[in-house]
């Protein structure tokens, strides 16, 4: 599904992933950790096609195609969808109206028909009651006046409503209370573990593994990866922190 290999990425000239590798297959749920810069957001940004994060050295695929040669429109196009930490705010631009649009284009990009009205609006209600959200949130600008939770999970509805092959997901833990973050746990788990998709989940603390359990846990530090585990070593970091780790590696 994804491969990433030797990834080297800047920011404003200055060096954050360092040589990079990762491969996620169908199927799996990957989970990355690690201390504040050592460059989890930096590899999502990246991998979405973000302006100013200049790749300069490695490759990424999905499915075989090389993800770091599209415009971001065709890598969403292409089945990729970013969650991001703070989820922006469109005032004047109504939610289901925005959601219908990038799911019609994306499905325009794909060679595949255009949803109805009728058919659309059936689809955003059945995942909006997967994430537990008010129809009329809907209806509002997109995450104007919306609480950190709320914001997220109207981000999963998009998700959902996208249907993605490949989610990464940057902190989507972040700004959630205890019943968000297991509706919003069940909603990933519904909408994304599927022996067709993925998913790429950026997180600091192991609090969001407990609803979605990871089939492997990295650990990033200075812009590499420096080691892999199961799901016992997010217990681990929980207890021990990154320190012991990073400078083991």
């Amino acid at each position: 599904m994804l491969k990433i290999e030797n990834l080297h990425a800047t920011v404003a000239d200055k060096p954050i992933l360092k040589g990079l590798s990762l491969e996620i297959n169908a199927g799996e749920i990957h989970a990355i950790m690690g201390p504040n810069g050592a460059g989890k957001s930096t590899l999502s940004y990246a991998l979405g096609g973000r302006p100013g994060y200049e790749i300069t050295d490695g490759s990424a695929q999905m499915d075989g195609a090389d993800l770091l040669d599209m415009d971001p429109h065709k890598r969403a196009a292409a089945g990729l969808f970013l969650g991001f930490q703070y989820p922006v705010e469109i005032p004047g631009v109504s939610n289901i109206q925005f959601l219908r649009e990038a799911a019609n284009a994306q499905r325009k990009a794909r060679g595949e028909e255009p949803y109805s009205g009728a058919d659309f609006l059936k689809l955003a209600k059945e995942k909006a009651a997967l994430l537990k959200m008010d129809m009329e949130m809907l209806k509002r600008s997109v995450n104007v006046g919306f609480s950190g939770g709320e914001k997220k999970r109207n981000e999963m509805v998009q998700m959902g409503i996208l249907d993605p092959k490949l989610a990464i997901l940057d902190e989507t833990d972040s700004g959630l209370d205890i019943d968000a973050l297991r509706i919003v746990g069940d909603g990933i788990n519904s909408i994304m573990r599927a022996p067709d998709k993925a998913v790429l989940l950026i997180t600091h603390y192991q609090r969001l593994l407990d609803y979605v359990q990871p089939d492997f846990v990295h650990v990033l530090a200075d812009g590499r990866i420096v080691k892999t585990g199961g799901p016992e070593l997010a217990k681990q970091l929980e207890d021990e922190g990154y320190a012991a780790i990073a400078e083991a590696a």
